[in-house]
């Protein structure tokens, strides 16, 4: 029926149907680097620099650390960091102590942290010296389980210069007073010794991550990843990108020991910027720029073009709105962007315009891809303007099946090209929720004797193969019997060239059960009137589907990685009524 199509006219060249191999834990992928680039360059920070066999040793510290502080395999400990240099350290001594990583939203209030701290029953936690970070630490602990906390500072990993003169001047960011019993991470490396014994991995079976998941559509839940999904998913994505990686050069893997130079701006708490950035390039043995906060500079976003321009950056990932703020930034043609080669978008779609207008800059090809925290990847478009679909996510992964099924049960496959709830099975699946029988039951399918799992999108295969989105089932609006999917009304929307974002949800409406309302963010400079809004729907879109209400936002809310949060306009609705 709607089972992935073994040979698409447009698959990419060279890709192959099958991927094995990645039954192994996810550390293998820093210990292969270390081992065949031990000088290379792994993580670049202000210009300093750490290379794969520094990054293995202090991860193996890290692990001596845990261990010796009675971590055992399979308990949990968290990071609460930005994209510093420490993270990747952090990251592979917690999976080579056989524990369990939980990353952390570092814009986290210390409500948001505790719940997931108290949800996952972390030991220890990882957090910044930072006067906010580290306050919002101290007061997340409480009443958790956490038994360490490790306060990560920047200044011994920065340009001596940089760190003596950052110290002086009091620009390197600090606490300033500290909890009794709180550790410093650069006093754990100098006094602890490198892991002696790591426990035995069983990488289909023990996790390596819980991923908490946005919270869109309500409140976090944690997706348990087993080693074999994460190593899965990178070696999928590696195997799918290639392109000319020189001029006139044919389309290839990504050349691997310090050909390439990824940009970390997306962050490396959630799944997207983890996968493209930081364990893709590990796994390949490049080099990676850390991004801690995408907006530094001034105006915003100036530091991330000039670490383009710097450090060569060949390798972005990013969400829309990062690619549309590089692309309208007021200093684009100071930075030469044409070092550039490769960019994945997710997370939301991509206006056509802002990618016409990005690669017209950079030279650079973007392919959109489809995931989530529980599943990853599950579409990707080819890497290459002939067999790239505007419009869609491409084609399902590597050994990745996708089912199109009924939004009521999840248990009835729809006609071939029909629309439905999109299924997915496949070595990259989650374990399951954490503490959440509930949600497991709600969301994993058994078809056909093979377990699937019900993503909440509504979508289709077209006739040639390729996965389209129409939008959340839960986000779904019925106006008078008639489904309105407010994905399509938000592109309609953002496609009138005074409007910035826009964010639809359905509101009771006593004649239709639901009427269709409209957050909108104008462009910087621009006023517009609603009946303006509201006529150009009307001139695009069936009467049912055009907004009946215009409120207009300075901001309309986003996710970190840039996804319209609909759930609090809900909230603020209701409230207001």
């Amino acid at each position: 029926m709607n089972s992935k199509i073994e040979s698409p006219k447009n698959w990419p060249e060279g890709v192959p149907l099958k991927l094995d191999g990645y039954q192994k834990p996810l550390f293998t992928f820093l210990d292969d680097s270390a081992e065949k680039y031990p000088q290379q360059v792994f993580t670049i920070f202000q210009g300093a620099t750490r290379t794969y066999s520094q990054i293995k040793e202090a991860a193996e510290k890290v692990a001596g650390f845990l261990q010796k502080m009675g971590v055992a395999k399979g308990d949990r400990v968290a990071i609460f960091l930005p994209n510093i240099p420490q993270f990747p350290e952090i990251f592979f001594g917690i999976l080579k102590a056989g524990a369990v990583c939980v990353t952390c939203n570092p814009l986290y209030t210390a409500d948001e942290l505790n719940f997931q701290l108290q949800d996952c029953d972390a030991k220890v936690v990882f957090c910044m010296d930072h006067p906010g970070f580290y306050p919002t630490t101290v007061t997340a602990v409480k009443n958790t389980g956490i038994e360490t906390v490790i306060i990560c500072g920047v200044k011994s990993y920065l340009p001596k210069i940089k760190g003596f003169f950052g110290g002086v001047l009091g620009k390197i960011p600090k606490a300033g007073s500290y909890e009794e019993g709180h550790l410093f991470f650069d006093d754990l490396l100098k006094g602890s010794s490198p892991l002696k014994t790591s426990p035995d991995i069983a990488p289909n079976e023990d996790l390596a991550m819980i991923l908490y998941t946005s919270g869109t559509t309500g409140r976090p839940k944690g997706a348990c990843l087993t080693h074999s999904n994460l190593v899965f998913a990178v070696m999928n994505l590696h195997e799918w990108a290639r392109f000319s990686q020189e001029p006139g050069g044919l389309p290839r893997q990504a050349k691997s020991g310090g050909f390439h130079c990824y940009l970390g701006i997306l962050p490396w708490y959630h799944i997207f910027g983890l996968w493209t950035s930081m364990l893709w390039c590990c796994l390949a043995g490049n080099k990676v720029v850390c991004i801690p906060d995408p907006r530094n500079g001034n105006p915003p976003f100036k530091e991330a073009l000039q670490s383009i321009e710097k450090y060569k950056v060949t390798i972005m990932a990013a969400v829309p709105t990062i690619f549309t703020a590089l692309t309208n930034h007021s200093m684009i043609d100071d930075f030469d962007l044409s070092s550039i080669i490769c960019c994945a978008s997710g997370a939301a779609p991509l206006a056509t315009e802002t990618l016409a207008r990005f690669e017209k800059k950079t030279g650079a090809i973007i392919f959109e891809g489809y995931g989530m925290s529980e599943c990853l990847p599950i579409g990707i478009n080819p890497t290459s303007l002939e067999g790239r679909k505007i419009g869609s996510v491409g084609f399902p992964c590597i050994n990745t099946t996708v089912k199109i099924v009924d939004i009521e049960t999840g248990l009835i496959e729809m006609p071939e090209g029909g629309e439905g709830e999109i299924a997915v099975h496949g070595p990259h699946v989650m374990k399951e929720y954490l503490n959440r029988p509930d949600a497991n039951q709600a969301d994993f399918r058994k078809l056909n004797g093979e377990r699937f799992f019900l993503t909440g999108d509504i979508g289709r295969i077209d006739d040639e193969g390729y996965l389209i989105i129409t939008d959340r089932k839960k986000d779904m609006i019925l106006v008078g019997g008639f489904n309105v999917y407010p994905a399509e009304v938000e592109e309609i929307i953002i496609s009138h060239p005074k409007v910035a974002l826009a964010a639809v949800i359905g509101v009771p409406d006593k004649k239709k059960g639901e009427k269709v309302k409209a957050f909108v963010q104008l462009r910087p400079g621009q006023s517009a009137e609603k009946e303006e809004i509201i006529d150009h729907c009307r001139s695009k879109l069936s009467g049912y589907k055009c907004p009946s209400e215009i409120e207009f936002r300075t901001e309309v809310p986003t996710s970190i990685v840039g996804k319209v949060i609909r759930r609090i306009l809900k909230e603020e609705e209701q409230i207001g009524k």
